[in-house]
């Protein structure tokens, strides 16, 4: 039995260590990014034109990127070429620019922009922390629905979009969500194509960050958002994102997105006036690269599990020996994706994220997940192993389990 004192004693043993270990973003290893360095001298002089034509080094190639990245980034997100839009580094950039359209200009069926009809958004909780600070600052109105082991809460969703015509969207990660790891099953693809909304121009944001980014040998495979939407009869309901961030390099990757084709011709007028077109040296660099690797990209995820697993394994080791009496915390068991969700039983999590910066292990800020860093319940707290080696993760786990022992028996113990 855990006493207070003798909590605390091995605390100030771990405050001794003068630990420097962080857990704080789901940044890739230096080993992930080592996969994607032949990238870096991949092109040469003969690589200036590509195979569909496009001369690497003018203006000309279209808005919507290369053919052939066209054609690659499609198979990730399971659409058509084109249906897709590659761009430069970032999915988030992507997403940004097209809610900023919408709030200009609005999206295809809209009957105006969205900046003068208080538009409202979606969102999953706990979800990501990126999604929130970006609708807040864009001024939507947050909507939170809880996050379930098959995606969104749907009666909620159903709900709120059906009862406000500025109820404009939902946004969440539909592939080993971040934190949680859950995926949203067929019924719930199913009933986000379907379901009737109040407004006529309503999309779903998906940001499928981690859908190929599995950890077992039995991946995810959910129903594709855009096919079911076509089949339900709103072809222009969904807009897909993704990027290679966590595949190749996280600040020099390529970010795209997948929509329907009405909707790619549209975007694609807008984005026309912003930009001639995204970088192709760099698009063409990934395609190579990715079509030359053993195994093509699923070689390259492969060797990613191989070496993200055991991060997971220990972090679910150390959970499982140390709070497995169901006394302390719940948390999940990803089986892809980036990051692990622990739930304080008790509303802790702020002492726990406190009481491991003293331990020298940092966290995700206590409320990170949540909009605007407020957790109702003050419990929920993102682990994230990728960046530090296998022996530095499990270090950092047993200081974050001893810190939830004594935060929870602090909150227990009588005034």
């Amino acid at each position: 039995m855990d006493t207070l004192q003798a909590l605390h004693e091995k605390y100030q043993a771990v405050q001794a260590m003068n630990l420097s270990l962080n857990m704080q973003r789901g940044q890739p290893s230096d080993a992930d990014f080592d996969l994607s360095n032949p990238m870096l001298t991949i092109l040469d002089e003969t690589d200036l034109v590509t195979p569909s034509g496009i001369a690497l080094r003018n203006y000309p190639g279209g808005q919507a990127g290369l053919p052939e990245a066209r054609a690659l980034f499609a198979t990730i997100l399971g659409v058509e070429p084109e249906e897709m839009i590659v761009g430069n580094n970032a999915s988030l950039k992507m997403m940004s620019n097209t809610l900023m359209w919408a709030l200009l200009r609005g999206l295809k069926h809209s009957d105006g922009p969205w900046f003068n009809q208080s538009p409202k958004m979606i969102i999953t909780v706990p979800g990501y922390d990126r999604h929130f600070a970006l609708l807040d600052a864009l001024g939507f109105e947050m909507l939170s629905v809880g996050i379930t082991p098959d995606g969104p809460d749907m009666d909620a969703v159903e709900a709120l979009a059906a009862s406000d015509p500025s109820v404009k969207g939902i946004m969440f990660v539909p592939t080993y969500s971040n934190p949680t790891g859950d995926t949203v099953s067929d019924e719930t693809v199913r009933r986000l194509a379907s379901m009737k909304t109040a407004a006529p121009d309503f999309t779903i944001f998906a940001d499928d960050a981690y859908r190929v980014h599995h950890l077992t040998d039995d991946p995810a495979e959910p129903l594709n958002l855009l096919r079911a939407a076509e089949a339900a009869g709103n072809p222009d309901r969904v807009i897909l994102f993704g990027s290679t961030s966590k595949i190749t390099f996280a600040g020099a990757g390529i970010g795209f997105m997948a929509s329907s084709v009405a909707n790619v011709a549209y975007l694609n007028k807008l984005t026309g006036f912003q930009s001639i077109g995204p970088n192709k040296v760099e698009q063409y660099r990934h395609v190579k690269f990715i079509n030359s690797y053993p195994g093509g990209l699923e070689g390259l995820m492969r060797d990613h599990a191989t070496l993200l697993r055991p991060k997971f394994e220990a972090v679910q080791e150390v959970l499982t020996r140390e709070l497995g009496n169901g006394r302390y915390a719940t948390w999940t068991t990803p089986k892809g994706g980036y990051f692990v969700s622990l739930d304080t039983i008790c509303p802790v999590a702020d002492r726990v994220v406190e009481l491991a910066k003293g331990g020298g292990v940092a966290l995700t800020p206590a409320g990170a997940t949540y909009p605007h860093e407020k957790d109702p319940n003050n419990s929920n707290i993102r682990l994230s192993p990728s960046r530090p080696p296998v022996a530095e993760v499990a270090q950092a786990m047993e200081v974050v389990a001893l810190c939830v022992k004594i935060a929870t028996l602090e909150y227990d113990a009588p005034a």
